[in-house]
């Protein structure tokens, strides 16, 4: 376990992991991922739990994630950071993770769905989904963008990885009891990740949820709403030219349906500037399952209130 004790002064930590002392503040000051302590003189102090978060992140983003991204992965995977160190064999969840898109950017199908299989005879469904499957997922979705590998590949590899999560998703039980809930990603959208690991949260909860992906028409939104009278609305985006068009398309549904819960989910939000951000903000649900609960939370306690 790491010391707890306050070690490294700014200056050092920032040499250590290769980062600016600007940068380190702004991501302490953003993602609150830190907690260095203070000495008598009132400076900071990090602690090697502190360096060994900073290595991680700046691994993944030098690795093509965003910090956004890399935040969010450290939040879902609460102990990969131990694992990564402790482990150098195939059975912890980064390492699975590696050897799995090894395996589907070569196209090994069978290797592939082995080493899924050995995720879950190991860990929990919900942490070889979240952790390993949807990493997985927007990894490959990043290499494509930057051009780093070629559309085939990125559809057999997503494609192949959806399939598996679907059939876990569409074999969960849901309750009648609890709100009805529509899924779809927003306008011009074609990136499913995000929102298919958040409905698969949906469904552990119990939720009974209508999952739509991507290419439904705008037009047809408010009908299949009107028809299901659900209790939420979730919509996804992840690419920014299309944050504007999904918060109006939201605060359309809401004028239409006030009933209806609205919730945004995509790291297209956070690259708003601060006008249009506070224009999405009450639809903004967050990146993580604690967030998630929160916004779910505060919204069925109005319902019964």
């Amino acid at each position: 376990m790491a010391s707890q004790e306050g070690k490294y002064n700014i200056k050092a930590i920032s040499n250590m992991v290769d980062i600016q002392p600007g940068t380190l503040r702004a991501w302490e000051r953003r993602y609150h991922i830190l907690n260095p302590v203070r000495n008598e003189s009132g400076h900071r102090l990090y602690t090697d739990e502190d360096f060994k978060k900073l290595k991680w992140l700046t691994e993944k983003v030098n690795s093509g994630f965003t910090i956004s991204q890399a935040v969010s992965l450290l939040e879902t995977e609460s102990t990969s950071v131990e694992e990564d160190e402790n482990h150098g064999t195939v059975d912890s969840p980064q390492k699975i993770k590696e050897e799995l898109l090894r395996a589907l950017l070569s196209f090994e199908e069978s290797k592939a769905q082995d080493l899924i299989s050995h995720a879950f005879s190991l860990y929990a469904v919900e942490k070889v989904i979240m952790d390993i499957l949807g990493s997985a997922l927007v990894q490959i979705g990043d290499m494509w963008e930057k051009g780093q590998i070629t559309s085939a590949h990125e559809h057999y590899a997503s494609q192949l990885l959806k399939a598996r999560i679907s059939m876990i998703f569409y074999s969960l039980p849901s309750s009648g009891l609890l709100p009805k809930t529509i899924a779809v990603c927003g306008p011009g959208e074609t990136h499913e990740v995000g929102l298919l690991i958040f409905t698969f949260f949906l469904r552990r909860k119990g939720f009974e949820v209508i999952y739509l992906g991507s290419s439904i028409e705008e037009k047809d939104l408010p009908l299949i709403v009107k028809e299901v009278n659900p209790t939420f609305l979730f919509m996804s985006c992840t690419m920014p030219d299309n944050a504007l068009k999904t918060v109006e398309v939201a605060s359309e549904m809401k004028k239409q349906f006030p009933g209806v819960h609205v919730g945004l989910g995509g790291y297209a939000f956070d690259m708003l500037d601060q006008d249009e951000r506070e224009k999405a903000q009450p639809f903004v649900v967050g990146h993580t399952k604690d967030s998630w609960n929160e916004w779910l939370n505060e919204k069925l306690a109005e319902l019964d209130a």
